[in-house]
């Protein structure tokens, strides 16, 4: 499918080799140069996004070489339609600015420039050379880049990549494709494979870890052995990596269409402890029923996930992690409950506790913390009340991502399948229906809460009651179903 077309001198690779030390490992990762030809290959213009190419081509225009990289060309060659367009130059992110006035440039780690089209942002980067060949570049003791600002060359950038293939350059000048790292065969061979010495690359940045796991079970390539060996050997220093990064990854890993092969591939690299630990606990101590029960519910979330992506459904991290932390929460409400603690308050505070057990792994912005807690607290709400109470749950705001947590909870529930099949009748009737089925038929789950008081509200603590708060008008519809 592809054909070598050209090659870089001998000399030249001598010449760049030299300049990032003959001693260094990702030296010796550059390769005789491939150079593919816009006809003999799939990656084209209709293929690229309208606002990539507008940077592509006034960069061209304006003297600077300006190359499509990474995931964009790495897509096309396996046949998926490119969603992440990113643009290497040998403009300077200052020259970039310049010619662009909707941009920015951001970073200090790595200083680059965010071209903004309304929503979307096409990340413009500076051919980057080795860490320790210039000014602007500092790598702590531990092998992390701290600092990733020395400017080189397009082949002293393609050998700074991580993987190789993430390291094919589409040159917008001629539409042809560069290589210079044996990408296009590895595309070929369909292997993630680390450019360099894997044990370096990953100790520079331990993420890479679970990129690799990500992509790996995205495309369904294998990994090369010696990158899997390093892998196994610097994943525990995902435990030292800063919560918000690894949040950044869950995101990518569940919400790209492909969250029941990322959660598979997590697991079977025995990545699960640094995602979400909790959950790997709980896993380890359970009997293998048990377990298959537990795994069960989480596949159904997942799958789920990757339906609504498929379909085109917007989707909410909400959802999913509120998913991987019930069964924590539904264990220590259930515990609190035993112990003479209401359903609300024993949900309140298990919820708490799940939630700050979890932000030391992987930080979750209040934005997706507050709805999981909403979720929660309407199960027992969603399986237990009865009359128009129960009909007043719709006008809630979370009442459509609630329901659908208790429907994929009854799919391995068999007690709470009549509660659910009802809330999905009683959504398609009439209001006159709603209250004659509401009165007549309405079934109750009280298997997982208990019952509900007889009589008059049991008092809380203190003898005082919460103050209801009023809700906002407009509610929202959850976008998880």
């Amino acid at each position: 499918m592809l054909k070598r077309l050209g090659g870089m001198s001998r000399s030249a690779i001598d010449k760049t080799r030299s300049l990032l030390g003959s001693s260094s490992a990702s030296a010796q990762a550059l390769r005789e140069v491939r150079v593919v030809g816009a006809d003999e290959h799939p990656v084209t213009r209709k293929l690229i996004g309208r606002n990539a190419l507008k940077v592509l081509d006034r960069l061209n225009e304006n003297g600077h070489r300006a190359c499509l990289v990474g995931g964009g060309v790495r897509d096309a060659l396996v046949g998926l339609k490119p969603k992440d367009f990113d643009v290497a130059t040998d403009a300077s992110p200052e020259q970039v600015r310049a010619l662009f006035r909707n941009s920015r440039i951001i970073g200090r780690r790595f200083r680059l420039v965010h071209v903004v089209y309304g929503r979307e942002i096409i990340e413009v980067a500076t051919f980057r050379a080795a860490h320790d060949a210039g000014e602007g570049g500092e790598v702590a003791s531990s092998g992390r880049i701290v600092r990733d600002n020395v400017y080189g060359t397009i082949e002293e950038d393609a050998i700074r990549r991580d993987f190789s293939v993430n390291g094919l350059y589409w040159d917008v000048a001629d539409g042809s494709i560069v290589d210079y790292v044996g990408g296009l065969d590895d595309v070929e061979a369909r292997v993630f494979r680390l450019i360099g010495d894997p044990l370096v690359r990953c100790e520079e940045d331990p993420v890479r870890v679970l990129r690799a796991v990500r992509l790996a079970a995205k495309l369904n390539f294998s990994i090369e052995a010696s990158t899997l060996g390093a892998m196994q050997e610097v994943s525990s220093e995902l435990g030292k990596t800063a919560p918000a990064r690894l949040f950044d990854e869950v995101l990518k890993l569940f919400q790209g269409g492909y969250a029941e092969a990322s959660f598979d591939a997590v697991r079977d690299h025995d990545l699960l402890q640094h995602l979400f630990p909790a959950l790997q606990k709980r896993f380890d101590r359970l009997d293998e029923s048990s377990a298959a029960q537990l795994e069960s519910l989480l596949r159904a979330a997942l799958v789920n996930t990757d339906r609504r992506v498929s379909e085109g459904k917007p989707i909410t991290p909400a959802y999913l992690l509120a998913f991987m932390l019930w069964p924590e929460v539904e264990e220590a409400a259930l515990a609190a409950i035993e112990q003479g603690e209401q359903v609300h308050d024993a949900i309140h505070a298990a919820a708490e506790e799940a939630l700050s057990e979890q932000v030391r792994a992987t930080s979750i912005p209040k934005r997706f913390s507050g709805p999981m807690k909403e979720i929660w607290q309407m199960q027992p709400r969603l399986e237990r009340n009865h009359g128009t109470r129960a009909l007043s749950l719709m006008e809630d705001r979370r009442f459509r991502a609630a329901y659908d947590f208790l429907c994929l909870r009854a799919t391995i529930d068999p007690e709470l399948e009549a509660v659910a099949e009802w809330w999905t009748e009683v959504q398609t009737i009439s209001d006159h229906e709603q209250q004659q089925t509401t009165a007549a038929n309405r079934p109750v789950a009280t298997h997982v809460w208990g019952e509900l008081p007889t009589g008059a509200r049991k008092k809380r603590r203190g003898g005082t009651r919460r103050r209801r708060r009023p809700s906002k008008s407009g509610g929202e519809k959850h976008p998880s179903s």
